[in-house]
């Protein structure tokens, strides 16, 4: 009862503050967040636990745990799981699709996109803490973000706090083990180098 609860009270967070704003899925960060020279962030994310965080719920660990926990629904197909395993559960992001989705027929264009997103929705991806990144994917808002010159709330982008971690790392999971978060947000760090001339 406590992971549902937590999984509702997630779920509603996350739609109060998507409601403007779309995810776009963390493959559309990679092309500007990749390069050393503008900090390695999509690299640093792919050797943590984040970028992982979906296939977890394939593994017989989760599946001993849905069992305890009496899921109706497999781990990766339970909102009490997927919502702290994926990107924007229940507010316009991941959504829980059967096998026919992800296999669209050769012609189906509409359907092979509909499928890329969601498959880049799976894990804690870049919108799961910065927020859904429709208004601010592009490198002009990113730089007048980064510059100051636009307010990243008013672009969706989000100030990621120690809140923000414990929407998911607390005791309610399941998994859960001290959490510090000084400690743990070092470990995923990913900053942006300094611009010139600021």
């Amino acid at each position: 009862m406590k992971v549902i609860t937590l999984s509702l009270a997630f779920m509603f967070c996350s739609f109060m503050q998507a409601t403007d704003f779309e995810y776009v899925g963390t493959n559309k960060c990679k092309s500007c967040h990749k390069s050393a020279k503008k900090g390695e962030q999509y690299v640093k994310w792919e050797e943590t636990s984040h970028s992982k965080a979906y296939e977890t719920l394939l593994s017989e660990k989760a599946l001993a745990i849905a069992s305890d926990l009496k899921l109706e629904s497999a781990p990766h197909e339970s909102a009490e799981c997927i919502v702290c395993h994926s990107v924007g559960f229940g507010s316009g992001g991941y959504e829980i699709k059967d096998e026919s989705f992800y296999n669209p027929a050769d012609d189906d264009k509409k359907g092979k996109k509909a499928a890329k997103r969601m498959l880049n929705l799976q894990n804690v991806g870049c919108e799961s803490c910065h927020g859904p990144g429709s208004k601010y994917k592009s490198k002009k808002v990113m730089q007048a973000v980064y510059t100051g010159a636009t307010a990243g709330a008013d672009v969706g982008l989000n100030t990621v706090s120690k809140e923000t971690c414990i929407a998911c790392h607390n005791e309610k999971s399941p998994t859960f083990k001290d959490f510090n978060y000084e400690e743990m947000v070092a470990k995923i760090s990913h900053p942006m180098p300094e611009m010139p001339g600021k």
